[in-house]
């Protein structure tokens, strides 16, 4: 899903918050224009507010809603239309009432009993020395075609019988009240000669670009879009990269470098071999990786600087056919042999292709959680978000009795501490490990592979690892402390700062001192209290030499006596 194609916000209909699609805006799906508003009127003949301060979003749960809505009102009114093109007059047909209730009549008969009943009381009112012949069937027949002739139209009395006895059908004056849109194109027409032709004609037309418009998918048109891509462009096209190296899309051969990656492509696979390859994947897992190093167009050899400069040269130079509204499928990479993955939408750097993989998911948000906002490239991980994330539940081990809140987390728990499942194998010997940084630092020891190192682009440290450079960056940088306690005005970088700190307000002291019995409720207050007794004075004066038990005891001395000497940085 494009981006721009929606906004944060509180859904119209159910109120649930989230990136969702407006009411009022178009879109195109399968080549058909959509405009939910207008759905949502013919369906239902409701009219919202159009309060500026009023949400005009739409989750896609409640679209779908409305699209089924809107399908079965299609059908009914096909049925409707086909049952009553098939009803003749000499037909039995159902008269509208309730299911209970439901009979089957014959029109004819029923219009000669109405007349029976009509003709008897006008002739006694008339002449009551008059007995009329309940079986003179010349009369009745006479009687009746009077009526028919005089009072109804063809078709009147078949229509008539569906309803019930005092039934009348509407006049063009009590239109106007009753449909006022439909008596509005009645009278756009008036004094306008209409020939079975012209209906003809425009029936005709509207059927040849309805079929025009639905005659290609949403699936197909991603194919086309990417098919005219990789095959008018110097792209590399490649499967997630995996721990050996970088898997061709054409055959799933693994290669270590990009250089004999393109080298074995040109050699092996043709460009035209793409299309028929992509209708193999499914439309919701439809997406190509690919290296965007030197791109160039392959029809007038012109260089450009990315993707989205390709498209439009392709499109407006070439006249290449492009469907613009549909979300991207292509996902551009620019590979180098330094490790070093620059997202080619933002600029950022990344060491690992993991990471830059992932961080992809923000630029091409093709499905999006309609709990939280976040976006995804393909469908499958959107469910793994929606399982890791939003499906909530308790999962015990059976083992240790340690309870989890999704069942990966559960699975991941016992087969790394009770089964001791070493999941991480060295692609360059046959050791296996428990945990992906042990894998690492494996790799560097033995292997001689250079250490990943993530840079701070601040203060250019470095860290061994993603999470710990994230929390360098809010905590010496942005001062960022998105955890505050509900009790006090304490605030803290971290969740596992705020647990720590919960605990002087609901901890128990369990933890007691075996020697003058005071109690703690940390184990870690507990070993400093322990020093006393030891006479542990680790902390040092550096002016005086007087040594302290406790870091805080040798700060209140600096202040007091040695006030001229200033405290070195995060003492």
């Amino acid at each position: 899903m494009d981006s721009k194609s929606v906004s944060y916000g509180i859904c119209r209909c159910c109120s649930v918050k989230g990136n969702h699609k407006s009411l009022m805006k178009e879109y195109y799906e399968n080549g058909t224009r959509i405009v939910y508003i207008d759905i949502f009127m013919e369906c239902f003949n409701l009219y919202l507010s159009t309060n500026q301060e009023i949400s005009t979003l739409i989750c896609d749960s409640c679209i779908q809603r409305l699209k089924e809505a809107h399908i079965f009102r299609n059908m009914v009114i096909n049925s409707e239309h086909k049952l009553l093109t098939n009803v003749n007059e000499n037909d039995t047909i159902f008269i509208n009432v309730p299911a209970r209730e439901m009979k089957i009549v014959d029109i004819k008969k029923e219009v000669l009993n109405e007349v029976k009943e009509e003709s008897t009381n006008e002739l006694v009112d008339c002449d009551s020395d008059y007995t009329p012949c309940e079986n003179n069937e010349e009369d009745v027949s006479e009687l009746t075609r009077d009526i028919h002739d005089n009072d109804r139209i063809d078709g009147e009395a078949e229509l008539l019988a569906r309803f019930s006895s005092n039934f009348k059908l509407p006049t063009r004056n009590s239109l106007y009240t009753i449909c006022q849109g439909y008596v509005t194109q009645l009278d756009l027409l008036k004094d306008k000669y209409i020939v079975p032709k012209t209906i003809s004609k425009l029936l005709e037309e509207d059927t040849i670009s309805h079929k025009q418009n639905n005659w290609l998918s949403e699936k197909m048109a991603q194919i086309q879009n990417a098919s005219v891509i990789l095959e008018n462009a110097s792209l590399v096209p490649f499967k997630s990269k995996n721990r050996l190296g970088f898997p061709c899309f054409y055959c799933r051969k693994i290669f270590e470098g990009l250089d004999k990656l393109r080298e074995h492509q040109e050699k092996n696979h043709k460009r035209q071999e793409i299309r028929s390859i992509l209708g193999t994947y499914g439309a919701e897992c439809l997406v190509v990786y690919v290296d965007t190093t030197d791109l160039k167009c392959l029809i007038c050899e012109k260089f450009l600087p990315n993707l989205n400069e390709l498209k439009s040269h392709l499109v407006k130079i070439h006249k290449k056919k492009f469907y613009s509204e549909l979300t991207d499928r292509i996902i551009p990479f620019k590979l180098t042999q330094t490790n070093i993955y620059e997202c080619q939408v933002c600029g950022f750097n990344f060491e690992t292709f993991g990471s830059i993989e992932r961080h992809m998911n923000i630029h091409y948000r093709n499905y999006v959680c309609n709990l939280c906002g976040t976006g995804f490239i393909t469908k499958y991980r959107l469910k793994v978000h929606n399982k890791s994330m939003h499906t909530g539940g308790n999962y015990p081990c059976e083992i240790c009795k340690k309870v989890y809140t999704t069942h990966q987390k559960h699975k991941n728990h016992v087969d790394t501490v009770h089964r001791m499942i070493k999941r991480f194998k060295c692609p360059k010997c046959s050791e296996r490990f428990s945990e992906y940084f042990r894998r690492q630092k494996h790799l560097v020891e033995v292997h001689g592979l250079a250490p990943l190192k993530y840079r701070c682009n601040v203060c250019d440290k470095t860290f061994d690892r993603r999470y710990t450079l994230s929390r360098h960056m809010k905590r010496d940088h942005l001062d960022e402390r998105d955890f505050e306690c509900q009790i006090c005005s304490y605030k803290c970088f971290t969740k596992n700062e705020l647990r720590v700190h919960m605990v002087k307000h609901n901890g128990e002291r369990i933890f007691e001192c075996s020697v003058c019995k005071k109690s703690y409720a940390r184990k870690k207050t507990l070993r400093e209290h322990m020093r006393i007794h030891n006479n542990d004075r680790r902390f040092a004066c550096a002016v005086c030499g007087q040594a302290f038990v406790q870091k805080c005891s040798l700060k209140g001395h600096i202040k007091t006596h040695h006030i001229e000497y200033s405290l070195p940085p995060n003492f």
